[in-house]
């Protein structure tokens, strides 16, 4: 419960540079996992589930760093100010 308070305390905070913000993300994914994996160990169930949520965090993680890619070659930084641009 702490890494995921502490990774929404960071992800609020980390506003101006989107790899910030993309860790804190991060953080957030593996603290859910640990308590679905902590939940399924404890009433003896199908864990099934954590490799599905493993897997689609994997695929999260990877589009996000495809993102931060893009906008790094299109506007030279990863500065969430810069975002005006887009629109």
């Amino acid at each position: 419960m702490i890494l995921f308070l502490s990774g929404m305390f960071s992800y609020v905070l980390s506003n101006k540079h989107f790899l910030l913000m993309l860790i804190s993300l991060e953080a957030l994914v593996l603290s859910i996992y640990m308590l679905m994996f902590f939940y399924f160990e404890q009433f003896s169930a199908e864990s099934f589930m954590n490799m599905i949520y493993l897997s689609l965090s994997v695929c999260e993680g990877a589009l996000g760093l495809t993102l931060l890619v893009v906008l790094i070659r299109t506007h030279g930084t990863d500065m969430v100010l810069m975002f005006d641009n887009l629109w």
